[in-house]
């Protein structure tokens, strides 16, 4: 199966076409913005134009290269994305055991088109880092640029690994081979370490209208919708066609439970929610830990437009709960520990929800 149409940015693609067509686009940039935004898959877009037989510009999408691209089959197009860390003990060999568990990653996404958040524990540990250079340096299979996209380059675990793999990639960051590009994607730009920022030219990816939204739940969901679901994934979405998928399709989801029973015990009052804290993994604080609080700010934010829409008062005390969630989300993102960082914001939320 083929990737899904890209839905909304349109001014963007219009902007990246005319980079594209100059031959202007940077060799290492760093597409920002919230989760779910399509991120990953305008990456995947400029790549399809960088490696297009039509020449600079956008992507035809009929050419060879293209539709290798859109089937993610392309050799020179190299996507990596968190993964769970590698047990081998030689190098080597976790380098290999990485291209394995992203060749299987890869294949997935081929079968659907579409792709989930990773695991909480997923990242780009020292294995990646080792495969992602010994990429870099080779020659271009089929024509003449290679093209590296870095999905949830936040995800990035570089303090793990020894300096000598740390400026390896950031020697490639900074001085990429001529023949090779590459585009990190974040939803937390300050996740990444300074000096690996610093060599990234920025491209900023906004929400999407709820237009855009809507339609691609109706296209590429591969559900039949009531007009009363549709209109509550849309609100839940806040402009993220990632967060619409994210929802789940039958209320299942475990971060979107997760938020939905923590916000009960905020509002239960007397210190109900410190269960909830107690549970969090100090280790995850990147990783289900920030899940956590994306789907408690989608649920405030839900009740903010529909508090709204009635005219119901206590809009600013739910700002301000937002607001919060939002500030721990950033601390989070620089690894505070998710124990004391969930019970201060319970306290924080008790007076407010």
């Amino acid at each position: 199966m083929s990737l899904r149409p890209i839905y909304g940015h349109r001014q963007l693609l219009d902007r990246l076409a005319g980079t594209l067509a100059s031959s202007r686009f940077p060799q290492a940039a760093l597409l920002t913005g919230p989760p779910g935004v399509g991120k990953q898959r305008i990456a995947l877009w400029v790549a399809q134009g960088l490696l297009c037989e039509s020449g600079p510009g956008a992507p035809c999408g009929s050419c060879r290269p293209c539709t290798q691209v859109n089937r993610l089959g392309h050799p020179d197009l190299h996507w990596f994305v968190p993964i769970p860390r590698p047990q081998a003990g030689d190098p080597a060999k976790q380098a290999d055991e990485a291209a394995e568990a992203l060749a299987q990653v890869m294949e997935e996404r081929r079968g659907t088109g579409l792709w989930q958040r990773p695991e909480g524990t997923a990242s780009h540990a020292l294995a990646s880092v080792r495969l992602l250079h010994r990429r870099a340096s080779i020659t271009p299979f089929s024509g003449d640029r290679k093209v590296f996209v870095i999905g949830d380059a936040e995800r990035l675990v570089v303090q793990e690994a020894s300096q000598e793999a740390a400026n390896a990639l950031l020697k490639v960051l900074e001085e990429p081979p001529a023949d090779t590009t590459l585009i990190l994607t974040a939803a937390d730009p300050q996740g990444l370490l300074p000096t690996i920022r610093s060599r990234l030219v920025p491209v900023r990816v906004g929400r999407v209208g709820d237009d855009d939204v809507r339609a691609f739940l109706q296209a590429e969901s591969g559900r039949r919708w009531t007009d009363r679901a549709m209109e509550q994934r849309v609100l839940l979405a806040d402009g993220s066609i990632g967060q619409a998928l994210w929802s789940g399709n039958d209320g299942d989801d475990a971060a979107a439970q997760s938020a939905e029973a923590l916000l009960a015990a905020i509002r239960e009052g007397s210190g109900a929610w410190l269960p909830h804290a107690l549970r969090q993994r100090t280790w995850a604080a990147r990783g289900e830990f920030t899940e956590l609080l994306d789907a408690l700010a989608v649920r405030l934010r839900g009740e903010i437009s529909l508090a709204a829409a009635d005219g119901a008062d206590g809009l600013a005390p739910r700002i301000e709960a937002l607001r919060r969630v939002e500030g721990t989300r950033a601390a989070a993102q620089g690894n505070a520990n998710p124990q004391l960082a969930l019970a201060a914001l319970a306290l924080d939320l008790e007076p407010l929800l």
